[in-house]
Formats: C-alpha cells, sequence, structure tokens
C-alpha cells in the first residue's frame, strides 16, 4: 500500500509542478482554444494590413522608389501609415531602403515585407 501511496503523490505533485506560472514551452492546455482564436484574428488582421499595402505598393511603386531616393515623400509616408510604421522608425527604415535601394527598384515584394516588418 505504502508503495501505491508513494507513486500516487509522485504523480500528483509532477501535475501540480506543470500548473505553476512561471515560465514554459508547455501552454495551458484548457487556454489553446482561446489561443487560437486570437491568433486567427492576427492573422487576418495582418492579412488584410499586408494586402492593403501590397496594392498600394504595386499601384505606386515608382513614386515609392522617388521618394525614396529623395530621403521622404507623401507616397513613402502613406505606404508606411499603411504598414503602421511607428513615428520613431521611419527614419531609420528610410535609410535601410536607400541603403538597398537598387533591391527595392527591382523587386516589388521586397519593398512590400521591408514596410511589414518595419510596421506593428
Amino acid at each position: 500500500m505504502t508503495r501505491h501511496r508513494s507513486r500516487l503523490c509522485l504523480i500528483i505533485i509532477t501535475g501540480l509542478a506543470g500548473c505553476s506560472n512561471e515560465a514554459s514551452h508547455v501552454p495551458n492546455p484548457l487556454l489553446l482554444p482561446f489561443y487560437g482564436i486570437g491568433n486567427a484574428v492576427q492573422n487576418a488582421a495582418y492579412g488584410e494590413r499586408r494586402g492593403a499595402v501590397e496594392v498600394f505598393v504595386k499601384t505606386n511603386h515608382p513614386a515609392l522608389i522617388a521618394d525614396i531616393d529623395n530621403g521622404g515623400g507623401d507616397q513613402l509616408i502613406e505606404a508606411m501609415n499603411l504598414a503602421r510604421v511607428a513615428a520613431k522608425d521611419r527614419d531609420i527604415l528610410t535609410l535601410r531602403l536607400q541603403s538597398e535601394r537598387a533591391l527595392y527598384a527591382r523587386n516589388q515584394e521586397a519593398l512590400i515585407v521591408a514596410l511589414m516588418v518595419h510596421g506593428q
């Protein structure tokens, strides 16, 4: 009987250790459905924002490249607004876009990705 009690105690203690609020790679299984719903909502919002940036970049690509060359302009500001690039990050992003201007001039998808990566 003592042996079974020891095993039961070990199983209970191990199970309770998994219920800690400490950092863990294993999420609470009871919250997984809510995580799934939250991810679906975030993915939908990201997809909508990315779609708007993609349409804008493809429609205004030559003007965006000119704005990058000039260090800013209305089209680049609008692209950053659509991608939700924070105001504090815009100057740095403009410099990065200028440093790789040749890539963005020939590859619209790369420009879309650069804007989205810096967006919030």
